[in-house]
């Protein structure tokens, strides 16, 4: 309460008068947000449809850069679909490619891809708050709040001291990576390449994106000639993993140690759903391709290659064995894998660990009859049930409906289909080499595939649905049998 020049009482506008102010400024064009004509607001994008829209800038962009002669070795436009093909599976951090990286691409070409793959693995709100701390200027809360729904996180406070978190992370990685696999390729391919080469593909692997330039040793044939080779299969392996279980845990891990009781509940499930994925996908691929994709290696390297493939399957795309001599129990695991993909928050893609933690937990309390459906002492919150089945079964139906749509169109075998496009949904980027077989019409699909791997099918849906009033009445309830 103050007083005016009168000695009149004025009563300050409350929180709820403030914005009750607002709106009649809006109805008269006089808003806050600004108003169009006849005193109706401007429409205004969600957080969701504004993260769509940026990776489709991006792609866009990234289409046009390929396009141009100056990023082909061959001096020649590149073709709009292979353009297009490339730029999307960069910018969504997959790897499945219709050309050669390494011999069809200038240096120029190869470093437009590179920016592709680090605005896609971070998330460009996140690329955009590091501009904003180096020009030292405060970012509003809408920019917040978009910085929080790109990250995935839990809560918008402390966001920006997060978002320092993951900038200092993804720099100190990248760059120890690149140094550790300069070592090798320095040596190989002289100072200058091989430095490139230590950068390129120490932000392809923390990345998971699964870009390659090895293609001089062989075209497509990823990390092949180094399935033996420990100092480069543990730095790439490392890079994935971390980069893989997203940002909130590194944010316990630097704030806690390794007090892991102190651990956000999102954590401890990441972090056990990790172990028991990569862990058990090993055992599964050293049994299953011991006279397969594994015939002939000595026992060291063949834990080396099953270890490195079950952790690539989980969604960074490189391979240290040959994908079109799996066995069908490896093709199998490596689709389960692909399908699961990293965890929230992160630079992978997938269904995510936690979505299939939780529709695990809820399916053994509910056959123990416990209705706590919880974990480490803590209980699930309601509708996390009904958004891990919502994710699974959407992402489930678009890598089957792509599957007969491709098998339909270009009759390839099916697993190998199937396995193309749970690779794409899940944007590894691993492949059996059939990518390069596609028609023009399965190339589309495996397009939209990856775009909406990255950007999270149920968001695009919910973005698509967002302005749609929900039915203020409800329809009576019937039983029905199920299972």
């Amino acid at each position: 309460m103050e007083h005016n020049s009168s000695g009149i009482k004025v009563i300050k506008a409350s929180g709820g008068d403030r914005r009750g102010g607002e709106k009649d400024g809006a109805k008269n064009g006089a808003g806050k947000n600004g108003a169009g004509k006849n005193g109706a607001p401007r429409p205004r994008m969600s957080r969701t449809q504004v993260i769509l829209l940026g990776f489709l800038t991006i792609i866009t962009l990234g289409t046009l850069l390929l396009m141009l002669p100056v990023s082909s070795q061959s001096g020649k436009s590149t073709p709009f679909l292979d353009a297009l093909f490339t730029a999307t599976s960069a910018s969504c951090v997959t790897g499945l490619v219709t050309v050669d990286t390494a011999t069809h691409w200038s240096l120029f070409g190869k470093c437009v891809i590179l920016v592709m793959i680090q605005l896609g693995g971070l998330g460009f709100m996140t690329i955009a708050t590091f501009f904003f701390l180096l020009i030292n200027r405060r970012m509003g809360l809408r920019g917040r709040e978009l910085l929080s729904e790109s990250i995935s996180s839990l809560e918008l406070g402390g966001i920006m001291g997060l978002a320092k978190k993951i900038i200092a992370v993804t720099a100190a990685a990248e760059l120890s990576g690149a140094a550790l696999l300069s070592l090798r390729f320095c040596p190989q391919f002289g100072l200058g390449k091989g430095i490139f080469m230590g950068i390129f593909h120490s932000v392809s692997a923390f990345c998971n994106a699964g870009f390659d330039l090895l293609g001089g040793f062989e075209k497509f044939g990823s990390f092949v000639p180094y399935a033996n080779d420990a100092l480069v299969n543990i730095t790439l392996m490392l890079l994935i993993v971390i980069g893989g279980v997203g940002f909130l845990v590194w944010d316990d891990v630097l704030t806690h140690g390794v007090r892991f009781k102190k651990y956000r509940l999102h954590s401890k499930i990441v972090l056990l759903s990790t172990l028991l994925l990569l862990l058990g996908g090993a055992v599964i691929l050293f049994f299953t391709e011991r006279t397969a994709a594994c015939s002939g290696m000595g026992l060291g390297e063949r834990v080396l290659t099953a270890l490195f493939g079950s952790v690539t399957a989980r969604t960074a795309g490189f391979n240290t064995m040959d994908l079109a001599r799996l066995s069908e129990g490896g093709r199998l695991t490596t689709i389960i894998l692909m399908f699961i993909g990293g965890s929230p928050g992160s630079t992978a893609g997938g269904i995510k660990t936690t979505t299939v933690f939780t529709l695990l937990i809820y399916t053994f309390s509910y056959i123990r009859h416990n209705r706590s459906f919880g974990i480490f002492g803590r209980r699930l919150e309601d509708g996390a049930l009904d958004k891990a089945a919502t994710v699974f079964f959407t992402n489930l139906t678009l890598m089957l409906t792509a599957t007969l749509l491709i098998v339909s169109i270009d009759r390839l075998p099916l697993v190998d289909t199937l396995f193309e496009t749970s690779s794409a949904v899940a944007t590894v980027g691993m492949t059996t080499g059939i990518t390069r077989s596609l028609s023009a019409a399965s190339r589309v699909i495996i397009i939209l595939l990856m775009y909406l791997g990255r950007v999270g099918s149920l968001s695009f849906g919910l973005a698509l649905a967002e302005k749609r009033e929900s039915a203020r009445l409800m329809d009576p309830v019937e039983r029905i049998l199920i299972g």
